[in-house]
């Protein structure tokens, strides 16, 4: 039987590995459609599930990694046949069910989107899951009413995932951003992807929460949270939204209800896991045209192997990384 390399992480009462193994087809879990995987991608959740205590991983032996994309090996399901590209992300995968971080997988039919038309399954694994967040964040902004010319944007946590690849979506949209990081070193990065201004962790929040501030920013991109977001929602526009995707700033947010009713703020929460195909699809066909930046390959990404992923994850746990960071697995 076919053997290929996957990433493997093991717990047992006294021991905790990650290591990189030979498993088999039958290895894997039921689903049914097999994809060689051609790239991956690292994600914060990822650096989570490679660690003992990270809280993401159901069962073991498993292989992690929340996004694959690749080409149809064999399918059971009439809607996808030998050869065809797609993508896998959310859903189970990398949490429940063997992840990306193998030459092949196993996924379930209906957890599969058709590589759309204008990306390549490289700048779909640039995207990921970040990239998927950052999209669905600006859609439901703009389905709340949110245009160029409401005025400033901003998007916190701005080197992560989410946040370059939601600044960089921003400028291809032509929205004025300001871009909140506390990463000195990176203000260049940040310009380079579209960023207008350059704000510091402090200027966002500086400790102190006002029940309403001085109205700054039409709207916000947060995948921080925490109580950074309820000073984001004091400072915000009135009519104005914050699209909440991530809680690394913590899971309290001691806001007072008067931004919502004096000044109508939205916010919205923002699930990338169970989002229905009804969404996802159309939206990664956005993602493949209107929202596509011109430098995604360029600035966003920096590519690794399977053999460089154990270190990759510890630097995503330790804060380190910028933009985003894909595995090449395979070949098309």
């Amino acid at each position: 039987m076919q053997q290929f390399k996957a990433l493997v992480v093991d717990k047992t009462e006294k021991d905790f590995t990650l290591n990189l193994k030979d498993i088999t087809l039958d290895d894997l879990p039921e689903g049914e459609v097999v994809v060689k995987v051609v790239y991956s991608s690292i994600n914060y959740k990822d650096g989570l599930a490679s660690i003992p205590n990270g809280n993401i991983v159901r069962s073991y032996p498993f292989v992690p990694g929340i996004d694959l994309a690749g080409v149809v090996v064999s399918s059971a399901d009439s809607r996808f046949t030998e050869g065809d590209k797609v993508i896998a992300t959310s859903y189970e995968i990398g949490v429940s069910h063997f992840g990306g971080y193998s030459e092949f997988a196993r996924i379930p039919a209906d957890w599969i989107v058709p590589l759309p038309d204008g990306i390549t399954l490289k700048e779909a694994m640039v995207y990921g899951t970040a990239g998927f967040t950052a999209a669905l964040s600006i859609q439901q902004l703009e389905n709340a009413g949110l245009t160029p010319e409401k005025g400033t944007v901003l998007v916190t946590g701005a080197t992560g995932g989410v946040g370059s690849l939601a600044v960089a979506m921003l400028a291809k949209r032509g929205y004025h951003i300001a871009a909140s990081t506390g990463k000195e070193s990176e203000h260049e990065f940040l310009r380079n992807i579209g960023a207008k201004e350059i704000l510091s962790r402090e200027e966002v929040y500086n400790g102190k929460i006002k029940a309403l501030d001085k109205q700054l920013w039409a709207a916000a991109v947060d995948p921080v949270g925490g109580e950074s977001l309820a000073a984001i929602l004091s400072k915000i526009s009135y009519g104005g939204s914050v699209a909440v995707s991530g809680l690394t700033g913590g899971t309290a947010v001691p806001t007072a209800v008067f931004p919502f009713i004096l000044r109508a703020v939205n916010l919205l929460g923002i699930d990338s896991v169970n989002c229905p195909m009804e969404v996802r699809k159309p939206l990664w066909t956005r993602m493949a045209t209107d929202l596509k930046p011109e430098n995604l390959l360029e600035d966003i990404q920096k590519e690794i192997t399977l053999e460089e992923l154990p270190e990759a994850l510890e630097t995503i746990l330790k804060g380190q990384a910028r933009g985003r960071m894909i595995v090449k697995i395979g070949k098309e």
